[in-house]
């Protein structure tokens, strides 16, 4: 699951990549039209400028703004910039490994080799996926007709019902 802080990260993200080429963008701005509230925005921001993919302009006219285009940013660093391991077990991570207290023996086991599966799922799309992917996919979504949006779900997706999905008849 993503953290508000990720959350955050990436709508402040996809305020400057909308502002791309324009010049950087004050804080309070992005706090403002994102509703981010303007210290932990702070915060997010000298972690995502200390990793590179932000740069700041003291001064008048200052602010942040992206360093590299929307399409090179990608979902994958940001996640890990903000949240740390993508992976669902520390076992399982790629740039977070740790050995599993509880495991006795990782070669066998078969949580961690579906942990594995699920981080590869996840990495190829995330790392597929750019700033420039979601404002697409924003513009794409804000197009759907009036009648579309109104026979659209207005809750949370129904979980899936995991025992019927794996009750199969031999």
């Amino acid at each position: 699951m993503l953290s508000k802080k990720s959350k955050y990260a990436i709508n402040a993200l996809i305020a400057l990549a909308k502002h791309y080429d324009k010049g950087p963008l004050l804080i309070s701005t992005i706090a403002e039209e994102e509703h981010i509230p303007k210290k932990f925005l702070e915060a997010i921001l000298l972690g995502l400028r200390n990793n590179g993919i932000l740069g700041s302009k003291k001064g008048a006219g200052g602010g942040y703004f992206l360093i590299k285009p929307p399409s090179e940013v990608k979902l994958s660093s940001i996640i890990r910039q903000t949240d740390g391991p993508i992976a669902l077990t520390p076992c399982s991570s790629l740039n977070f490994y740790q050995p599993c207290p509880e495991c006795t023996n990782e070669e066998t086991c078969g949580l961690r080799d579906v942990a594995i599966e699920v981080r590869e799922a996840s990495l190829k799309i995330l790392f597929n996926t750019s700033l420039e992917d979601l404002l697409n996919r924003e513009k794409k979504l804000s197009k759907t007709s009036p009648k579309e949006k109104a026979n659209a779900p207005k809750s949370a997706p129904k979980p899936l019902n995991l025992a019927k999905a794996g009750s199969k008849k031999k």
